[in-house]
């Protein structure tokens, strides 16, 4: 159960003057040390970029070879101010990424200890811009999209999951949350059936899957609709991506405040806590290797033809 700090990262978020130091001093009261803040300063503004490592027993920092995986936050920013006050919708993805550490980092200290390091990263911004968006307004960074995935996206990351608030759209409507079909150097392979026993065993319900398209894998600014900037991080890192996105049965605007939905974002943790657990042991494929060898042998790399920002 991750409710206790799902609940405590909110109401750490929902905070006017929330920086990256206030989340920093925040993690150390548990004893959570190895963060690094880096300011980030844009054309509408500024936003503190947060890295977040647990390592693992067996992982690359204690000399081991476990895998490394990387749990993204993705958002524009966690409010909108002076435009609205609050927490708003668009903070999902990072309350999702640091309820995950923060559970991760206790339960290490307790001692269970994962297989391999676990990366967290997200950024927090209080007055982030809004951006005009069918159907509903989109959040944006005040800093520049790439600037902040090359941030987000570290070498060492094996597999990704990027957690995006997704409710903005008229095309997956479910209350709680959904995946979405692996991403790897351009190619959109099918969903992972470990990640869909996880999902169904976390949630005890059927998988729901987010039915991104090419358009959805393309850069930002190429004037082609995008249904959010989740599947963005795959364009820094050949490692696999999956998005694990916050939806709901209504369509709610990431500007939207009163709109962060519990229940589901505790869902949403476990959910990535497990993957972590299971990916680092070994036990969980984000794609089918032999599947993408065939792949590329027969069609090519389309990746580098995709990376054009």
């Amino acid at each position: 159960m991750c409710l206790k700090q799902v609940v405590d990262i909110m109401e750490l978020l929902d905070d006017a003057s929330i920086n990256g130091e206030k989340v920093k001093h925040f993690f150390s009261s548990f004893g959570i040390d190895n963060i690094e803040v880096i300011p980030l300063t844009g054309s509408k503004g500024g936003t503190d970029f947060i890295k977040i490592l647990l390592p693992g027993k067996n992982g690359k920092t204690n000399g081991g070879d476990a895998p490394t995986i990387g749990i993204l936050g993705r958002l524009g920013g966690v409010g909108a101010r002076p435009e609205v006050i609050g927490i708003v919708s668009d903070a999902d993805g990072a309350i999702v990424a640091l309820a995950s550490a923060l559970k991760i980092g206790t339960a290490s200290a307790k001692g269970d200890v994962f297989e391999g390091d676990v990366i967290v990263t997200t950024q927090i911004s209080p007055s982030a811009p809004i951006l005009p968006h069918k159907p509903v307004p989109f959040m944006t960074s005040a800093v520049d999209l790439v600037e902040v995935l090359r941030h987000e996206v570290d070498p060492s990351m094996d597999a990704i999951l990027s957690i995006d608030a997704t409710k903005g759209n008229r095309i997956i409507k479910v209350q709680g949350f959904a995946i979405t079909p692996t991403v790897k150097n351009g190619w959109i392979l099918k969903v992972s059936d470990d990640l869909v026993n996880i999902y169904e065993r976390v949630t005890g319900d059927v998988v729901h899957v987010v039915p991104i398209t090419m358009q959805d894998i393309t850069p930002y600014g190429n004037n082609v609709y995008h249904i959010n900037s989740i599947m963005q991080p795959w364009l820094m890192t050949n490692a696999p991506v999956v998005g694990v996105a916050t939806t709901a049965k209504a369509v709610i605007p990431g500007c939207g405040t009163g709109a962060n939905y519990v229940l589901d974002l505790e869902q949403a943790t476990r959910f990535c806590i497990e993957v972590a657990k299971e990916f680092t042991s070994g036990n969980c494929k984000f794609y089918d290797e032999k599947e993408y060898k065939i792949l590329l042998e027969r069609y090519g790399d389309i990746g580098s033809m995709l990376r054009k920002f």
